[in-house]
């Protein structure tokens, strides 16, 4: 089975560019693969895509060298298994509060005696090598969310749960929670207790050997949060670079052709057509 390069860079000690998918695109995929990220997202749990264009969108990519993953709807094992057969290298599952919830998950994950996963990997054996029963379980990686305060509250269990690979912070949802709706929903948060809740997940992540990893809005705040010490950075994605590009774009051309007088028109050169 191929490698999962992310485990490699982890063990050279250096931190994963992650990027993020929310367009049905197989073309906008290959766009953002052919970047300089080392793992991408396909975001079925809130992205404008269903399985058909996931499966696509993984084919279309499949001819870089990124780490490609998912992030589900939900912990429904039928979602997850179903990507994974895919070709996926990694699932991302919101809203895990509790450690049933994680152990539910990290069982839908592995292939037995680890879990309960069923055989049928119809991509992901040509995407990922003959061998692929015998290596997924090592090299498929499950990701669990916190986004809550209930799942703050059961932190430290979730975080020992075996199997589990990482713990992937959504920090509009856990602001939003943990303030009881006082904080809008957003990245790159500031606040006091989000800050300090962030670092405790931070904290219980190197406690259980796990991988931390949190979803950033600019390269600014992700660069702070590899300073902080989390092993994976999801820098904006592909909705967010476009609009605020396209934006930039069209503030520029406004701004410049309000400050710029008009040329007068050329005269028109005589015996021209």
């Amino acid at each position: 089975m191929k490698k999962n390069k992310l485990r490699q860079i982890w063990a050279e000690g250096r931190p994963v560019l992650h990027g993020w998918l929310s367009i049905a695109s197989p073309f906008g995929a290959e766009i953002m693969a052919a970047q300089g990220y080392d793992a991408i997202s396909i975001d079925i749990q809130h992205g404008a895509v269903d399985y058909k264009d996931v499966l696509a969108m993984f084919q279309a990519m499949r001819a870089s060298d990124k780490v490609l993953m998912a992030r589900v709807p939900w912990l429904d094992p039928a979602w997850i298994m179903k990507v994974l057969d895919a070709g996926a290298y990694g699932i991302i599952c919101p809203m895990i509060n509790t450690r049933a919830q994680a152990e539910d998950f990290v069982r839908y994950m592995r292939y037995p005696p680890l879990g309960e996963r069923s055989f049928g990997p119809t991509r992901a054996v040509f995407a990922a090598g003959a061998d692929y029963a015998a290596e997924a379980n090592r090299e498929v990686l499950a990701w669990a969310m916190i986004e809550t305060a209930e799942a703050m509250e059961n932190l430290e269990e979730i975080a020992a749960t075996p199997g589990l690979d990482g713990i992937y912070i959504g920090p509009a949802d856990l602001a939003f929670s943990l303030s009881e709706g006082r904080l809008t929903p957003a990245f790159d948060r500031e606040e006091p207790e989000v800050i300090a809740a962030i670092q405790t997940i931070l904290a219980a992540c190197k406690r259980n050997g796990l991988k931390a990893a949190i979803h950033c809005g600019t390269p600014e705040y992700a660069a702070r949060a590899v300073g902080w010490g989390f092993d994976m950075t999801t820098v904006s994605g592909d909705t967010r670079l476009l609009a605020a590009a396209a934006a930039q774009s069209v503030a520029t051309w406004r701004r410049l052709t309000e400050e710029t007088p008009a040329d007068p028109a050329p005269e028109p050169v005589k015996g021209a057509y």
